[in-house]
């Protein structure tokens, strides 16, 4: 699985059904809900993208749209490893709405995501194998309920020479994370999509580079992931074999 995600979706009603019903969103309308939502940053105008790409933009721009009862908002930056953490202003931005996180990282095996009705935080769950349960709070959404019940363990293929060992969560995090993404938003990211499944390649996000006066400097930030990107070893290559198992190459 490939998926990454960072989208917030403040909406009167239920998300899916509104997503279903949205044209051309106004470019003026969602630069106030950029300034709203981003007070005190700079904010420049920048190439969009559209819902199924744009849940996962660059770190420094976010991808935006806002129509009569739905706004969506794709930034990296809500990525928290705790959504009740979410800065205040951004709940508070929900006030008689009802607000969905959903964070996933493919790498790490990371999943979060949460729901605030009229800025009371009803449901967030965070977890990932390497760091466990993170955050969980309220009660099981329906769509999480098979993965809980055992209904959908997670199947992993070991590295090559390695053991297998039972996975560190009783399901994967990514899975339910499409579960949660269709539920909570109307699409998916990978998968077998439904007929109902919301258009996301359809729905147009403007861009926006932003950034907070009071953050990191990001040409340094650059640098400093040159130098990284620089300094890790090759990367190992495998094969798959005609019985399953995987054999590693050598060089590219």
């Amino acid at each position: 699985m490939g998926a990454k995600t960072g989208l917030l979706v403040y909406a009167d009603a239920e998300v899916p059904g509104l997503l279903r019903q949205v044209g051309t969103a106004d470019l003026d309308r969602t630069t106030a809900l950029m300034r709203r939502l981003y007070p005190g940053w700079q904010i420049e105008e920048c190439e969009g993208s559209n819902l199924w790409d744009g849940v996962y933009p660059p770190k420094g721009t976010v991808y935006a749209a806002s129509w009569p009862g739905v706004d969506v908002i794709g930034d990296q930056g809500v990525m928290i490893d705790a959504p009740s953490q979410l800065p205040a202003h951004l709940v508070a931005a929900s006030a008689g709405r009802r607000l969905v996180l959903h964070a996933m990282h493919s790498v790490v095996d990371w999943l979060a995501f949460a729901v605030w009705e009229d800025g009371r935080l009803v449901r967030s769950l965070s977890l990932s194998p390497d760091s466990g349960i993170i955050e969980n709070i309220g009660e099981p959404l329906p769509f999480e309920l098979p993965y809980w019940a055992g209904d959908r363990p997670a199947d992993i293929v070991p590295w090559p020479g390695e053991e297998e060992e039972p996975y560190a969560l009783p399901f994967h995090p990514l899975e339910m994370g499409e579960d949660a993404l269709r539920a909570l938003c109307g699409f998916i990211q990978e998968g077998r999509p439904h007929p109902d499944d919301v258009d996301a390649e359809a729905i147009e996000l403007y861009g926006f580079h932003v950034r907070d006066p009071d953050g990191p400097d990001p040409a340094e930030q650059e640098a400093a992931l040159r130098m990284a990107v620089e300094a890790m070893p090759p990367p190992r290559v495998y094969t798959l074999q005609p019985d399953g198992s995987l054999l590693e190459r050598d060089g590219l």
